[in-house]
């Protein structure tokens, strides 16, 4: 049944966390379901950015590595991206992408468990995750194990060096009870690695409370930091001594301007940066986090969880299409309404002002961050999704699939 206008705007009326879609810029007449790809842009963002090109790149030129404190940023934006993982400050680091990190901190996982030669992984969690595996598999000489959720469980044994899992899944949805599996690995004495991409900044994610050992995060999905900006690193306090990755620099080194001949890691996570920062990517990034300032996570996953449910309950009687109702209990910002030509609806629906995105071979992915979304969103991409469906216009050759990203 799909919510009335009236109903929605009473939603918004109440909505305690409505004030935060105005740290962003959004079209006007645009409804974005797509942060869970790439948030919108955080309103301060161009100035800050305008702010470091022009001031302290094209006035303090070298001298900004010290006098506006870009050498220490990594460690600035790790701390502030901190609590929004439940993590103490010098934990996190900003630093490269996601897939990196997951390469830096599996195989710090296996230099920890020598002897164990399996890597765990759920089945279909994002391919990236396991491209970097088995490459690091080849490398290291072990096993990298992939099995279906059910399964995880009972695959879990003395062999097993590292358990990866993906804590919301990109599709599904469904969310990791993160310390029951902390605490499973680790009575068998396997350690733990956490793909945040689609829970940092969406979901309550408690990193040191769950017992979780590391952990990688995206910086352009919910953390709004712009395309392709640097992700996060996460490394637990009673790691910090003995966890090296395979692939180090000289970021990372304890005095990296003594220029040594050898490698001595840094203290800390600060040991997990490798080369020179980005200094523009992280500015925007900063300008992304701080979007999150006195948010409570909370409530941003209630309103997530609402906004989602609203919708999918509104799909479900829509011709044409089948709704994958949202897990039970805790769930991912996304929800996926299928069609056998998604990509074609999802094309028209974008030319009606609804963007959402879709992933082979029928899915369409509608997002719902609540720093961002409003109620009435969901009435306006409803009544967009059932005008595209009774007309048949997504038949139409202009929303024939074109380009690589979808």
């Amino acid at each position: 049944m799909q919510p009335t206008p009236a109903q929605l705007a009473a939603l918004d009326a109440a909505d305690p966390l409505a004030h935060a879609r105005g740290r962003f810029r959004l079209p006007e007449g645009l409804v974005y379901l797509d942060g869970n790809s790439l948030g919108p842009l955080p309103a301060a963002l161009p100035d800050a950015l305008a702010a470091t090109v022009a001031g302290e790149w094209g006035d303090g030129l070298i001298r900004s590595w010290n006098d506006a404190g870009w050498i220490d940023l990594p460690v600035q934006l790790g701390a502030a991206i901190a609590p929004i993982v439940g993590a103490e400050p010098d934990s996190v680091v900003a630093c490269d992408s996601v897939s990196l990190n997951l390469f830096k901190l599996a195989s710090a996982a296996l230099g920890l468990r020598p002897g164990r030669r399996t890597i765990l992984m759920e089945a279909d969690d994002f391919p990236t995750d396991a491209y970097v595996m088995q490459g690091l598999a080849r490398l290291a000489g072990v096993t990298l194990k992939r099995v279906p959720r059910a399964d995880l469980l009972a695959a879990l044994n003395d062999d097993v060096a590292l358990l990866l899992l993906t804590h919301a899944h990109y599709v599904t949805g469904h969310v990791h009870d993160m310390a029951a599996m902390n605490a499973a690995a680790h009575a068998v004495g396997a350690l733990t690695l956490w793909d945040l991409s689609h829970s940092a900044g969406a979901l309550v994610v408690r990193l040191d409370a769950d017992g979780a050992d590391f952990a990688v995060g995206c910086g352009y999905k919910y953390l709004n930091g712009g395309p392709g900006a640097p992700a996060f690193a996460y490394l637990a306090r009673r790691h910090w001594d003995a966890a090296l990755p395979a692939l180090t620099g000289w970021m990372g080194h304890a005095a990296p301007f003594d220029f040594a001949g050898d490698y001595a890691p840094a203290a800390g996570a600060r040991r997990l940066l490798t080369g020179t920062p980005p200094i523009l990517a992280m500015r925007a990034l900063e300008a992304g986090v701080a979007t999150f300032a006195g948010i409570d996570l909370a409530q941003a996953e209630a309103k997530s969880r609402a906004l989602v449910h609203l919708f999918a309950d509104g799909a479900a009687g829509l011709p044409g299409v089948t709704v994958d109702a949202p897990p039970a209990g805790r769930h991912a910002a996304h929800v996926i309404i299928r069609h056998p030509q998604a990509r074609r609806v999802m094309a028209a629906l974008i030319a009606r002002g609804v963007v959402g995105d879709m992933r082979p071979p029928d899915a369409m992915r509608f997002g719902f961050p609540a720093l961002t979304t409003r109620y009435a969103d969901v009435g306006l991409a409803l009544a967009a999704l059932q005008a595209v469906l009774a007309s048949g216009e997504w038949q139409d050759e202009r929303f024939a699939p074109r380009g690589m990203v979808s």
